[in-house]
């Protein structure tokens, strides 16, 4: 694929050419902003903030232990879809759908039924959806991944972690190899031929080996795409209280670089594209890289609605988040009323983004693209500035330092190299809070 070219087959980029989403939205009418909306594909998040253990690594939003509370929340879920879809008063097209969490392989069938039907009664879902949903291992059967395949999820996306169960019991992780193999081999007879793995890297203790024999085994089960994380202590968590007293050792930068370095060279030999910092996909029998599309929205930069406990949205301009705790979400929108799009009852943060600050967060986000990057040519349909104009001297510095390359047909792709790759973080923080 050539560094021009987008990844999968959504046809995304030809819808944005024909709107005039690439404008910001403050310069525009309220009747455009209105076309604006309802012409551009958005993306979906659902979060499911419920877990058997919360494991030990884990700063996301999740609750264990409180499976009682599953269908009160789906149907306050359901509430919120309504309450925010009404407050547009047209039916927004919607082209995937994201159930993360915690562990959404936890809510029951019929749950999953619901939400996904109301989700169809109250959006423009667009043909053959791209629906992922997260699951642990331990958490699947062959009877529920079949039932998952009939109700239209079409990517699994499984939390593998890695092979080897010392470090499954250091993640506190509630499966093991065993269970990995078999729930990709229920997946496979299922039907599912959209399948991620994720693999964590940099683990206390961990070295090159054991992390290329986990690569190894993950190469095994043939998935369409890997996820690869590199391990954040963070703050709070019993990983982060082991490091801190001493009882484990603090990761090695260094060796997770060379993790990092070597699992890029493992994979590109294993015909996977690396079309994203920490992801790699292969390609379809029509030549297309089988990213994850919903992802791409975010790195994009795009619009996409965020409903449940914690979920994050950003659309007309607002990046907003939703109260934490499950009893909280459900008495927010059980109490709650239609407000302006894209507030929900739920809603307890937002920012207005303004485009100086749209322009900072698309270079952040989309830089992560490895291959496609950022384009000259978009950017400017986008703002109505150039790129190379508005971030002169922050690209000048980058190109300078090795970390920056213009690419593609015609030089239009400002992307990472492959040092730049190792410094992303420097890279990105290059362009927040610059005065463009």
């Amino acid at each position: 694929m050539n560094a021009g070219e987008t990844p999968g087959s959504s046809g995304l980029y030809h819808k944005l050419n024909l709107v005039k989403q690439l404008l910001p939205f403050s310069s525009v009418q309220p009747y455009a902003i209105l076309f604006i909306m309802i012409s551009i594909p958005y993306s979906v998040y659902i979060h499911i903030p419920f877990c058997r253990h919360r494991c030990g690594y884990c700063d996301f939003n999740t609750y264990a232990g409180k499976e009682d509370l599953i269908p009160p929340y789906v149907s306050a879920l359901c509430r919120e879809i309504e309450l925010v879809s009404r407050s547009v008063g047209q039916r927004l097209p919607v082209h995937t759908i994201f159930f993360g969490g915690g562990t959404p392989s936890l809510l029951p069938i019929y749950g999953l039924q619901q939400i996904l039907f109301t989700l169809h009664d109250c959006f423009d879902i667009q043909p053959n959806p791209e629906i992922t949903l997260e699951a642990n291992p331990g958490t699947v059967s062959p009877t529920y991944l079949a039932e998952l395949h009939e109700l239209g999820i079409s990517r699994l996306s499984l939390g593998m972690q890695s092979a080897h169960e010392t470090e499954l019991n250091l993640l506190e992780r509630q499966h093991n190899l065993e269970d990995v193999e078999r729930a990709v081999d229920w997946a496979r007879r299922a039907g599912f031929k959209n399948l991620n793995l994720d693999l964590i890297y940099g683990l206390p203790h961990q070295t090159l080996d054991s992390w290329l024999h986990t690569l190894k085994i993950a190469l095994t089960l043939a998935p369409e795409h890997l996820s690869l994380y590199s391990l954040t202590i963070e703050h709070g968590t019993p990983l982060h209280r082991k490091v801190q007293n001493g009882t484990l050792p603090a990761p090695d930068d260094d060796l997770s670089a060379d993790m990092y370095e070597t699992a890029i060279e493992q994979l590109e030999t294993a015909g996977f594209a690396h079309y994203e910092i920490s992801n790699f996909a292969i390609r379809d029998q029509n030549g297309h890289i089988m990213a994850c599309e919903h992802n791409l929205q975010y790195w994009r930069n795009l619009p996409y609605l965020g409903f449940g406990a914690g979920a994050h949205g950003f659309a007309g301009n607002y990046r907003l988040s939703n109260v934490l705790r499950i009893p909280s979400y459900i008495q927010h929108v059980q109490n709650g009323k239609v407000l302006a799009f894209p507030f929900s009852p739920a809603t307890t943060s937002h920012t207005r983004i303004d485009q100086n600050t749209e322009m900072q967060e698309t270079m952040m986000v989309g830089l992560r693209l490895t291959r496609e990057g950022v384009s000259k040519r978009i950017f400017l349909k986008r703002f109505e500035k150039p790129l190379e104009i508005v971030f002169r001297n922050e690209i000048k510095t980058m190109t300078q330092n090795g970390l920056l390359e213009w690419a593609g047909e015609g030089g239009d792709t400002l992307r990472l190299t492959r040092r730049g790759l190792l410094l992303g973080n420097q890279v990105f923080m290059q362009f927040i809070g610059s005065s463009s």
